[in-house]
């Protein structure tokens, strides 16, 4: 995809937008199923869709089937488990090959050992992809990665580890965010486009990673190294850059450009 030199020419017609959802568009929650969706923000993508033609998809380490839930009645094009599976606009659903039934139950039977070994541990069974929480338990952090790298190495292959904000998930292997945005990108109405991909978590690295290659705007939510060329402070300044995107599509893009511009920090594979 060429450069796109002038965001004054454009409108929502020419984007493709990514969003991730638990700490981009939903704040991070002490359990995954405590998190819900304001009806402003539904309403914000039930009139943003439309407007970019279709072409807005939800990208998340969630289930398609959890997506689905939150944000009835709506049923975005979404990317579920980090690219495992994936609803296209026409509400065509693939997946991967799923991992092994036998590396998923010892990873499941492992990890559940360990939440009755350490009070504050939860783990999110998400039938293809299990997530070790430790939010309740920050100071457990080093013992819940070497137990969860030792779990990843017996089941490698099937299963790739994953490192998140306060926790460690199993996810199949060769599933990723990029995987996911590639796939959407091949197809209408996200082919031809720009992409815009807002996410907050190394999850969402390998996107941003895509993206920038593309000449399209990569955007951190919150601060920390990272690939992405622009930032969001949290998650109150992503639905507000929403508002404007759809208010007024050109100052909204020219605002993430102006920050790729500054100087800032990057992850270091990107020096």
């Amino acid at each position: 995809m060429a450069a796109i030199a002038h965001e004054e020419n454009l409108d929502l017609s020419a984007i493709a937008l990514f969003l991730d959802v638990d700490g981009t568009l939903l704040e991070i929650a002490a359990r995954p199923q405590a998190v819900s969706v304001p009806d402003d923000l539904r309403e914000r993508l039930r009139a943003l869709q439309p407007a970019a033609g279709g072409a807005v998809a939800l990208i998340s380490g969630r289930a398609i089937a959890d997506l689905d839930e939150l944000f009835a009645p709506l049923a975005l094009p979404s990317a579920g488990l980090h690219g495992f599976e994936r609803r296209d606009a026409q509400g065509a659903y693939r997946r991967m090959p799923p991992p092994s039934p036998a590396a998923l139950e010892a990873s499941r039977a492992a990890m559940l050992q360990l939440t009755r070994s350490h009070s504050g541990l939860l783990m999110e069974d998400k039938q293809f992809a299990l997530a070790l929480h430790y939010r309740g338990a920050p100071w457990l952090e080093d013992a819940v990665v070497q137990s969860m790298e030792a779990v990843a190495a017996g089941v490698a292959g099937d299963l790739e580890l994953q490192r998140g904000k306060m926790v460690v998930e199993l996810r199949p292997s060769g599933a990723t965010k990029a995987h996911a945005v590639t796939a959407f990108l091949e197809e209408a109405p996200f082919a031809g486009r720009m992409p815009i991909f807002i996410g907050d978590d190394l999850t969402d690295e390998p996107a941003f990673e895509l993206v920038n290659s593309l000449a399209g705007l990569s955007v951190l939510v919150g601060a920390r190294p990272s690939a992405a060329r622009a930032r969001l402070t949290d998650v109150a300044a992503v639905r507000a850059w929403l508002a404007q995107l759809q208010a007024d599509t050109p100052a909204a893009l020219s605002r993430l450009r102006a920050d790729e511009s500054r100087p800032s920090e990057r992850l270091r594979s990107q020096a």
